[in-house]
């Protein structure tokens, strides 16, 4: 089977827990994207060619390799997608982390910007503004 390179719509999501992948898949693709869903960033790492030109939406607290650790990963080998961390316990070592890691942070369960923060972040990347037409974005990430 062909290898599919994701579009710049295409979400790349990864959650160890079940029912919060599925809900937000769910939720993204309500909002017209394509999702592309991994329970695991080792499962997304066999499979590295599926991150690029997509934007990623990563959980922090995973079994094994955790997100911020995948991103960095990701970032290595030359993947540049737009990122967006949810966690549900932003410390400021984690903060730090992704800030230098070029990932916004969303905070659990406080989930329902995420379909506006992929947009936004989309939408800076190809540099136009976001359907609210501020270029800068204007849904607040904590």
């Amino acid at each position: 089977m062909a290898s599919q390179v994701p579009s710049a719509s295409t979400i790349v999501l990864v959650d160890d827990d079940d029912a919060v992948l599925h809900s937000l898949r769910f939720a993204l693709e309500l909002e017209g994207f394509t999702v592309r869903a991994f329970s695991s960033g080792d499962a997304l790492l066999e499979r590295p060619d599926i991150a690029a030109g997509a934007c990623l939406v990563i959980d922090y607290t995973m079994p094994g390799l955790n997100g911020l650790d995948l991103l960095r990963v990701l970032r290595e080998h030359g993947v540049s997608a737009p990122a967006i961390l949810m966690t549900g316990d932003p410390t400021p070592a984690f903060l730090m982390g992704a800030a230098i890691a070029g990932a916004t942070v969303l905070e659990k369960p406080a989930l329902g910007d995420l379909g506006l923060v992929v947009r936004r972040l989309l939408a800076q990347r190809k540099g136009r503004t976001t359907p609210n037409g501020d270029a800068n974005g204007s849904a607040s990430a904590h």
